[in-house]
């Protein structure tokens, strides 16, 4: 098989509107909740959330198209186009078209937009919804466009897959290089709901916390007093690569794509399996494929969502997978800054992911105050730690049962 690295960054998230900043924001342990300034909360149960913030997308974008593209799509390209620039691929002379793909998802789409429509239909009626409307909603659309831009003729699809969205399109553009489809694959994924629909939805299942009154301290994942999810919104986009291809050109490598597993929980449609039997097998798949042991493994950059369940089957799995090593190992959950940025949180926690490797620091899971006697691993608690670091693994579960696990490593020739 083709080696498979990582060349390019692009990151639009709550707590910077790049790749630098985010990951400073992060190793600091600075949170992005704060009251929503999206739209009117006063009647809602939940009145915060991680947004974007101080985001412009004509620094990326023309007018025209960042008017008719919705915010998940102009974070999808706006980080696309930091990656590319990133990797030294800013212009088409330097790749062969054909051998450039693009596969970026999105759990949702283009909320905001359905929204906006469907209240232009209810008030003016049928003849009033925009022509943009379609293309402006449905979710492959953030990879259409990037494609476009930079004329990227190879495989070019959308993944959907909730919460594990951007997981799995990183997944998928790992293999599709290693068998020889593509040379360099932009990817990754971009979620845009601090919307009412969204917030109202999410806050009726119960799934958001409700710390109204300290919002920068309410997503505490693995705390033994969270009571859910803050949501979060943006867009991480990362360049993949062949070895010999990226070597041949000069590109920097940030880390290497190992390992890849995937799997259903087959079990309901919002709670994790039983003891995590799903997230242990993706696991798993995830270390045999990169040929590694659980020995093997200093960090976990976890799911971490903060809902009771989830934590708690999450950190079940991790000690199944890991035995007596369980305890040697960091976990944290970089959520507990950024928020659940749903199908972009993946994609986001790869990054930064890679970024601990190369650095050699684990990100702290901060607003970590009570300890769960049911969860007892390292979670990294309020304060980043250096520690040599050669290979992790990225965990994203998401509704409905999807599990991924990426492995990651530090380059080595």
């Amino acid at each position: 098989m083709r080696r498979v690295v990582v060349t390019g960054m692009g990151a639009i998230t709550p707590v910077g509107n790049d790749v630098a900043t985010t990951w400073r924001a992060i190793i600091e342990g600075v949170s992005g909740g704060a009251l929503i300034t999206k739209f009117d909360h006063s009647t809602f149960p939940v009145h915060f959330a991680c947004e974007v913030k101080g985001f412009d997308p004509l620094i990326y974008m023309e007018r025209k198209e960042a008017k008719r593209a919705d915010p998940f799509a102009q974070y999808a390209i706006c980080a696309s186009v930091q990656a590319m620039t990133d990797a030294g691929l800013d212009d088409v002379s330097k790749y062969d078209p054909e051998r450039l793909g693009v596969i970026i998802g999105s759990g949702i789409g283009g909320l905001k937009t359905f929204e906006e429509q469907h209240d232009v239909y209810r008030e003016r009626g049928q003849s009033k919804i925009s022509a943009f409307f379609i293309p402006m909603f449905i979710s492959d659309i953030a990879a259409g466009l990037v494609s476009m831009r930079y004329n990227a003729k190879g495989p070019n699809y959308a993944t959907i897959s909730a919460c594990a969205t951007s997981a799995h399109a990183i997944g998928d553009a790992y293999r599709t290089i290693q068998y020889g489809d593509a040379d360099i694959i932009i990817t990754g994924g971009s979620e845009a709901t601090v919307t009412p629909m969204a917030i109202g939805g999410f806050a009726n299942m119960k799934a958001l916390s409700e710390r109204n009154e300290s919002p920068a301290t309410a997503m505490r994942p693995f705390d033994a007093t969270r009571d859910g999810f803050v949501m979060g919104e943006g867009g991480g986009i990362v360049i993949l690569e062949e070895l010999e291809h990226a070597k041949n050109r000069g590109a920097k490598i940030y880390a290497e794509v190992v390992g890849y597993g995937a799997t259903g929980d087959a079990y309901h449609l919002t709670a994790p399996a039983p003891e995590g039997e799903g997230a242990q097998r993706a696991m798993r798949r995830a270390l045999a494929d990169a040929k590694l042991s659980a020995a093997d493994i200093e960090y976990v950059n976890a799911h971490g969502t903060s809902t009771p369940p989830g934590d708690l089957a999450e950190t079940m799995a991790m000690k199944a997978v890991f035995g007596p090593c369980a305890k040697h190992v960091n976990v944290s959950s970089t959520k507990s800054m950024t928020g659940h940025m749903l199908g972009a949180a993946g994609a986001v926690e790869f990054i930064i992911t890679s970024l601990a490797l190369r650095d050699s620091v684990v990100p702290p899971t901060i607003n970590y105050e009570t300890p769960d006697p049911e969860l007892d691993l390292n979670y990294t608690p309020n304060q980043a730690v250096k520690r040599e670091l050669r290979a992790a693994l990225s965990n994203s579960f998401g509704f409905g049962g999807h599990n991924v696990t990426l492995a990651i490593k530090r380059f080595e020739e």
